[in-house]
């Protein structure tokens, strides 16, 4: 299996929308199993959404809980380093810069692919407000 980042990048976009990890909102965990991950489009591999869901645990980026249960967790919400990942690819033209980017290195690690990310954030900012940083 192969790690996906465009579909990483929107997991991420999804689960910063659900209400997880938000006392009082009813939805403090979301449950998910390897079956049929409930933030699947359905034209999306299930097989691929919880595979890219597993390593973006493994990486920090999101809080999970293990069930008793084999292949299943529990989802609290991002962690700090994945809300600071989402907020540097966020932007539509920032992600498509850095995928070029990287494409045209020819390979990347995934503090690679951030790091330029945060460049390319980085730019926009200062050519937007001029301030040099």
């Amino acid at each position: 299996m192969k790690r996906d980042m465009d579909l990483i990048r929107q997991l991420l976009l999804r689960i910063e929308e659900l209400r997880v990890g938000v006392p009082n909102s009813g939805e403090e965990m979301l449950s998910l199993s390897a079956s049929r991950p409930p933030l699947c489009l359905r034209d999306e591999d299930p097989e691929a959404t919880h595979y890219n869901m597993k390593l973006l645990a493994d990486a920090g980026y999101l809080d999970l809980a293990r069930t008793q249960f084999a292949g299943s967790f529990n989802l609290r919400g991002l962690t700090w380093a994945g809300h600071d990942f989402l907020d540097s690819v966020r932007d539509a033209e920032v992600w498509r810069k850095t995928k070029d980017g990287a494409l045209t290195a020819g390979g990347f690690t995934f503090d690679l692919l951030k790091d330029l990310a945060k460049g390319f954030a980085k730019k926009q900012l200062e050519d937007r407000t001029g301030i040099k940083l």
